[in-house]
């Protein structure tokens, strides 16, 4: 802490000026006035694109932990958090208009892929997919997982000259290739092997919005049914029996009502990204049993394209259900003229950091989507249409005291 203060004393270094008081336009007020429970935004949003350029372009006001780091610092208790090691890392950055967004950095290069021996729950958490599963998300017309943008951070200026976090302060330092680097602050190996560097003070990264606060809009974080066991060997009941569904169904909220297509919307958007990681699920309670899940925290995602994980379809083979919607939007992406790959391609191309994917990834997607679309076949050979495929067209017109209310 002294050393810093020296470093900035020497560089007459000095905070920027303080936040403009809100105005009722701004693009991050505007997107968390427009959550309803259809989704975090409506169809084509000119509030979610001017969101997106905000985060791209706002000046930072100041960086922090998350809250899970400063859970593992001892600020609470930490037994429901899974401690991260040294390669997970993420910051919180603020700007005017008291917008505030999640930093992921890059940790790995775009054409790298997931070696075949690493556990999924010690991956990479990889900046370049949480771009990408916000798009996807969007194309799939799901509306679930927050705006998320790529943005080259300057990480003395916008971090470490803007923190008042002491600790955050401390892991700074200049690599002997004279890059300003610094690394995550937890329990266990957290050395400067595993920090992140800019080059020399610019970095990739993903910025993804935060949601209004648990006080405007309380959430609930849920186990998944389809949870993976989070050891070297073992095994969760779905992995080693079939009829683990017939068991799920029996149980409020998925006895009934949505949750259980709404689960099964968010297999195949894991599936169709690689991602294993999914032992929770958020949703508003303001929206009750049948809301939408939020689909956070996506960076275990495009990890390998040269692989397809159809454990993560378990929820749909086991269970045979899809929602027509649904349905119909893949096999729309999977027409020659409307391909998932391509939509994808020119979606990515509008991120500061295009390409956000390789090629092997964007084909991998439409090679997904058959193997989504087979199964679903497969079901309706055996349980036929009527059965397997859920009619949620037509819904009536939510009231708009459903819509997330901010207090002044």
């Amino acid at each position: 802490s002294r050393r810093h203060k020296l470093y900035r004393e020497e560089l007459n270094l000095t905070f920027p000026a303080a936040p403009l008081p809100l105005r009722p336009e701004a693009s991050w007020l505007q997107f968390h006035l427009g959550i309803s429970r259809d989704g975090l935004y409506p169809r084509s949003s000119p509030t979610v694109n001017r969101l997106l350029r905000d985060m791209q372009d706002f000046t930072t006001i100041s960086a922090d932990y998350s809250q899970d780091e400063k859970a593992l610092l001892g600020a609470c208790d930490c037994s429901q958090i899974v401690k991260p090691s040294g390669v997970h890392l993420k910051l919180v950055l603020r700007f005017q208009d008291f917008g505030k967004a999640m930093f992921k950095p890059m940790r790995q290069k775009r054409e790298e892929e997931t070696p075949e021996d690493l556990f999924y729950f010690v991956d990479f958490q990889r900046h370049n997919a949480e771009i990408a599963a916000f798009h996807l998300d969007r194309i799939l017309d799901f509306r679930r997982v927050p705006p998320t943008a790529g943005r080259l951070i300057n990480v003395t200026k916008e971090i470490l000259e803007v923190t008042k976090n002491e600790i955050l302060q401390s892991v700074f330092f200049v690599s002997p290739a004279s890059n300003v680097c610094f690394f995550a602050k937890c329990p266990y190996m957290c050395k400067t092997e595993y920090a992140v560097c800019g080059n020399p003070h610019l970095l990739e990264g993903s910025l993804s919005a935060f949601l209004p606060s648990l006080n405007l809009a309380p959430r609930l974080s849920i186990p998944n049914p389809w949870i993976r066991s989070y050891s070297f060997d073992g095994k969760e009941e779905w992995e080693v029996n079939p009829r683990y569904c017939d068991t799920v169904r029996e149980i409020h909220p998925y006895s009934h009502g949505n949750r259980l297509l709404n689960i099964v919307d968010m297999a195949i958007f894991d599936f169709l990204i690689g991602n294993m990681d999914r032992h929770h699920y958020e949703m508003f309670t303001k929206f009750g049993d049948d809301g939408f899940l939020l689909h956070l925290d996506n960076a275990r995602g495009f990890g390998r394209h040269s692989h397809d994980e159809t454990s993560i379809l378990a929820p749909l083979s086991q269970c045979c259900i899809i929602k027509r919607t649904t349905l119909l939007r893949l096999q729309l992406l999977a027409e020659p003229e409307y391909r998932l790959s391509d939509v994808m391609r020119e979606s990515l191309l509008q991120d500061r950091l295009a390409p956000v994917l390789t090629e092997p990834h964007l084909l991998a997607l439409d090679r997904r989507l058959q193997l989504v679309l087979r199964a679903v076949r497969q079901c309706i050979d055996t349980h036929g249409e009527a059965k397997v495929v859920a009619n949620d067209s037509v819904r009536p017109q939510a009231p708009a005291s459903d819509r997330v209310k901010l207090s002044t």
